[in-house]
């Protein structure tokens, strides 16, 4: 089996060397290879150089992880998602994200008497993967698995918040906004201007825009280079929390517990 080096000095199989059916999986490889955390983003140009691949090999590779979840594209990078964890966590038996939120999520719950939700970035989707569950007899229909558009939640809002201004205008394009209430944001403006307003002020919130009777607050989860990994994210009823409450008191406990994880990650 032949290896080449690539021009940063990242070595590459030679698919061309391998079984017949093996080519295109080592060039997969290469490509996931590639990524690294000072390399958080690639063009194909930069992925076919960094994988010493070619440019059509490296699209195709590209294209195909992104179909498959382990890349997403936003019309020229393309970066890692959530769902590359897995092969990681396979092979070095750590534990997983959930696992590591679990105590965190579970101290936000005990402070605040209201369930902890942890969510992820899926695509287009808020994916929640962990949660803290408060003992109510009602209770808001989250539960570890459950996808939600980013637009219209508290969480998916805090994983928009460090996207740039042209990407952020892209999703909105691509997004199908339905009002889900009558206080749903359905204009793209306003929408933007809610996203933005999470990045300024580092939490966002939902009034009653999923659910009448419901309000959201989320806190995002960055890890030790300050990327946003996750949401952490905090509902109640409106008839037991104000919106000025919401933010007074649940804001301050999920940051401190945010913060916690990131640097337990």
């Amino acid at each position: 089996m032949a290896v080449n080096t690539s021009a940063d000095g990242n070595q590459a199989v030679d698919a061309g060397r391998l079984p017949e059916g093996m080519g295109g999986l080592a060039k997969g490889l290469a490509i996931i290879e590639a990524f690294s955390p000072h390399r958080t983003r690639m063009t194909v140009s930069e992925a076919a150089l960094a994988s010493a691949t070619s440019r059509a090999s490296a699209r195709r590779c590209l294209l195909t992880l992104t179909e498959l979840g382990y890349l997403e594209f936003d019309g020229k990078y393309f970066r890692p998602q959530p769902r590359l964890l897995a092969l990681s966590a396979a092979y070095s038996g750590a534990r997983s994200l959930p696992q590591i939120a679990q105590p965190f999520l579970a101290a936000a719950r005990d402070e605040l008497h209201e369930s902890i939700s942890l969510a992820v970035l899926d695509r287009d989707a808020a994916l929640f993967v962990a949660r803290a569950e408060a003992e109510r007899l009602v209770t808001t229909g989250i539960a570890v698995g459950t996808r939600i558009d980013l637009y219209c939640s508290a969480t998916g809002r805090v994983l928009l918040s460090p996207w740039s201004d042209e990407r952020l205008s892209a999703y909105l394009d691509r997004a199908k906004i339905e009002a889900r209430t009558r206080h749903s944001l359905v204009r793209k403006t306003a929408l933007r201007d809610a996203v933005r307003g999470a990045r300024a002020q580092g939490y966002a919130f939902t009034d009653q825009e999923l659910e009448i009777g419901l309000r959201s607050v989320a806190i995002p989860v960055a890890d030790s280079r300050g990327a946003v990994v996750a949401a952490m994210s905090a509902s109640a009823s409106t008839a037991r929390v104000s919106l000025q409450q919401m933010v007074k008191s649940f804001v301050p406990v999920l940051r401190a517990n945010a913060d916690g994880l990131g640097r337990a990650l």
